[in-house]
């Protein structure tokens, strides 16, 4: 059977080998690797193949002779982090795959910050789908990969758009190379710089917030918002505990406006899924910029009219109503068509929506309405005072099905 060297090779340069990976090199006649990593390595008395491409390594190791050929396959960092040891292992079914271990980018970058690394959330943002944004919203210290569209400035954009220009930035490029490099600054300055795309990066933020609810009603200034409405937390609080939602159901928040409610119930519902309705194009995007600092894949921003968009969405199992856009009756009788036992809680500002929600429930002789009118007033400083300042008074209705 054919031996197979996994070498991880550090960061690049040969004096940061390990005396394990180097002996493995050392006595493998064939290596494999992209250019940069071969430099160093490559002998007369050795067959060099410039590819990282498995199917291309594959090829290789299948024409090798196992009595006389030993290879090694040179990845850059460590075999276990998001390395391409993984993908190879996979591919090479008759071959004896030996891993050595190197030392990572995040262990190398780490140490020439003078910082630890064992408290960092650990994102890659290289050929990958993941949220830089909730790490550094939701982790005091995080390290991200950079590659392809993802580079350092481009991602710190990303977090400025979303309230995270003042985080510090340490960004990092040809690390252990003689033109190693690293720039610190915000998000807001590192993103007026031009980086190489294949880059690595330390973010901390000491205002992070976890963001795991252990009692209903976040506070307010952790969403962003403008001018478009949100339901504050003593409020949101009251109608959470309402409306009761399981981390299994099936949601729907009709006017989520900012999203304070959609994503405190995409937190509680983390194996159900939350549909935010909402026809205002600013609270649109803003619903979208939550959505991403609180990390809430669960929840989906469906934008329009709600009464069109509930017809085909999926029964749900419980519905908030923050504003209805004077569809309320109709989007009723949508949702019961679906589930008839859809535990349904109602917020209203105005008497008239109070007196629309009573008379509706009124003919609804199988369901029982509860109407709860919460006051907030907040305390405010004035001198060596303090003021209660009232709060508009907001009508939470709760309709459920009664027990047969």
């Amino acid at each position: 059977m054919l031996k197979v060297n996994i070498v991880g090779i550090g960061p690049g340069n040969p004096d940061l080998l390990t005396g394990a990976a180097r002996k493995a090199i050392e006595k493998s006649n064939i290596l494999i690797g992209d250019k940069r990593m071969l430099a160093a390595f490559a002998t007369a008395d050795k067959k060099v193949y410039d590819t990282i491409k498995t199917a291309e390594i594959a090829s290789i190791a299948a024409a090798a002779d196992p009595a006389s050929d030993e290879v090694a396959v040179l990845v850059s960092g460590d075999v276990g982090f998001f390395s391409l040891a993984k993908t190879i292992s996979g591919k090479l079914p008759d071959c004896e795959c030996v891993r050595y271990a190197g030392i990572s980018s995040l262990v190398y970058f780490a140490s020439a910050l003078n910082m630890s690394w064992d408290d960092a959330k650990i994102v890659s943002m290289h050929g990958r789908q993941q949220n830089l944004v909730a790490a550094v919203a939701q982790n005091k210290k995080v390290f991200s990969l950079t590659g392809g569209d993802n580079s350092p400035q481009r991602l710190c954009a990303e977090l400025c758009e979303h309230g995270l220009g003042q985080v510090q930035v340490y960004v990092g490029e040809n690390l252990s190379y003689p033109e190693e490099k690293i720039t610190s600054g915000t998000a807001e300055e590192i993103c007026a710089l031009e980086f190489p795309s294949l880059s690595v990066m330390m973010i901390l933020n000491e205002a992070a917030h976890g963001f795991v609810p252990t009692v209903h009603g976040l506070a307010d200034d952790l969403f962003l918002r403008s001018k478009v409405p949100m339901t504050k937390q003593e409020v949101r609080s009251v109608s959470m505990s309402k409306l009761a939602p399981k981390a299994t159901d099936l949601i729907y928040d009709i006017g989520a406006g900012t999203g304070s409610c959609s994503i405190e119930l995409a937190l509680i519902a983390k194996q159900g899924r939350v549909w935010a309705f909402e026809r205002n194009p600013v609270a649109v995007e803003l619903l979208g910029k939550n959505k991403a600092l609180f990390g809430v894949e669960n929840l989906e921003i469906v934008a329009g009219e709600a009464l069109e968009n509930i017809q085909n969405m999926p029964a749900p199992d419980c519905v908030f109503v923050g504003g209805s856009g004077g569809d309320l009756c109709q989007m009723l009788d949508v949702i019961y068509a679906k589930n008839a036992k859809c535990r349904i809680v109602i917020n209203a500002i105005t008497v008239e929506t109070l007196a629309e929600v009573a008379n509706f429930y009124k003919e609804k002789q199988d369901y029982s309405l509860e109407i709860v009118n919460v006051f907030v007033a907040r305390s405010k400083h004035l001198g060596h005072y303090n003021l209660m300042m009232a709060q508009n008074p907001v009508y939470v209705m709760t309709a459920l099905k009664k027990e047969d």
